[in-house]
């Protein structure tokens, strides 16, 4: 039996608020190559996550809240914004299901930010992502300054915590 409790997310949340890049996960699956892979994920306010979609192979990604605020941004293959969500339980908003090959990313709202994350299988990390052409990669200093304009784009503020 695997449990997620408050204790796993306030560890994972605290781990994620001291790592560079402002996100932790934990996962639930076995092995990378498990068909299903399950893992919790910990996002604290603008983490940015280089866009990037599941094409080859194809693979569905879904986000469930536990805590905290997510926005999950969709674009365009010339990089501009489509769609957003903001999963927000509080707001009656429990989930998103990406399909394959959508350019996505997402970013806390809110610290202690936490979701379910499920993904097809296996994981072999030099084919899981095709990342966006037109995005900084994660580790730019660009990165922060992209996300904030994506943010600002759609009127989105974070808050700390």
């Amino acid at each position: 039996m695997k449990i997620i409790d408050k204790v796993k997310l306030d560890k994972l949340s605290s781990q994620a608020k001291r790592n560079d890049r402002k996100r932790q996960n934990f996962n639930y699956h076995n092995e990378d190559k498990d068909t299903l892979q399950r893992m919790i994920n910990a996002f604290e306010p603008y983490t940015y996550v280089r866009p990037h979609r599941h094409k080859t192979p194809n693979k569905r990604e879904v986000f469930v809240i536990l805590r905290g605020r997510l926005l999950v941004l969709f674009f365009n293959d010339d990089g501009k914004i489509t769609e957003h969500v903001i999963l927000d339980s509080a707001e009656g908003q429990y989930a998103v299901e990406i399909d394959s090959n959508e350019w996505h990313s997402a970013t806390g709202l809110e610290s202690g930010t936490v979701v379910y994350e499920i993904k097809d299988g296996p994981y072999i990390q030099s084919m899981d992502k095709t990342f966006a052409p037109w995005a900084p990669a994660e580790d730019a200093a660009e990165g922060s300054a992209y996300l904030h304009t994506c943010l600002q784009q759609l009127g989105i503020t974070a808050i700390n915590g």
